[in-house]
């Protein structure tokens, strides 16, 4: 067992987990658009599979808004 932080919230995950498998675990809405940190670096969508969370990793699921001008 491992603790994790995940968007703010102490989380105990059974590792090796990878990020596709947190997000699922979580079941995150839009897995599709998802941006993913782990210990406030940038992790690429193609390395989801293969980036494995280490206990005490720190994990943030963002989301981008665009919006439109205001006139």
């Amino acid at each position: 067992m491992a603790q994790i932080t995940v968007n703010g919230e102490k989380q105990e995950i059974n590792t090796p987990i990878s990020i596709t498998e947190l997000i699922k675990l979580n079941k995150v809405s839009q897995p599709e658009m998802v941006s993913v940190q782990v210990n406030e670096e940038f992790v690429d969508r193609a390395e989801f599979d293969n980036t494995k969370l280490n206990d005490g990793d720190s994990v943030d699921f963002l989301y981008f808004m665009g919006g439109g001008s205001h006139v």
